[in-house]
């Protein structure tokens, strides 16, 4: 599995550097629904599909708004030579991923092995959720009595985005 999320892991990345570099906005946003899809994936394979199915709403909704404008503005880019300037946003982008990947390294170490869990929370879940929730099925118990406010969070983004993109067509088709 772990195999499986570094070689995702890796096409985001790339799909990232290649949105940047891309000579048209297209491309480039088509790169980045590439990091967003991925990272759909990614939590699928996590076991996370309450946050896959969240951000494949969101990154769908988010990549259609982006072509819409895209196609709406105008094609020209504006040019300019490479300055000093340039050069000093480089090294201070590769100054800042060198502190991003020692942090990363410094939070990774404390963590238990992938795969192998902690059980703080999860063991009150497992062993008293059915009693307190009074459900014959333990995962609506949890994800309705425990976690109410993070489904309802949940819900809340997938309704204001898709009343988002209803406005953005609304607004284009009245034009």
């Amino acid at each position: 599995m772990e195999t499986l999320l570094t070689i995702i892991l890796g096409f985001m990345i790339i799909g990232a550097i290649y949105a940047l570099h891309a000579k048209d906005l297209l491309s480039a946003v088509i790169a980045q629904g590439i990091v967003g899809y991925g990272l759909v994936i990614c939590f699928l394979h996590l076991s996370a599909p309450d946050l896959a199915i969240v951000q494949i709403v969101v990154e769908t909704i988010t990549l259609i708004i982006m072509v819409a404008v895209v196609l709406d503005s105008s094609r020209e880019e504006i040019k300019s030579p490479p300055s000093w300037r340039s050069t000093i946003n480089v090294v201070v982008g590769l100054v800042f991923i060198g502190f991003m990947l020692y942090f990363f390294d410094m939070a990774t170490a404390s963590l238990e092995p992938f795969g192998e869990h902690t059980l703080r929370m999860s063991q009150t879940y497992t062993q008293q959720g059915a009693a307190q929730t009074g459900a014959a099925n333990l995962v609506t118990g949890v994800l309705w009595d425990f976690r109410a406010y993070d489904t309802l969070g949940e819900a809340t983004i997938l309704f204001t985005a898709a009343l988002g993109v209803l406005t953005v067509l609304r607004m284009k088709g009245k034009k």
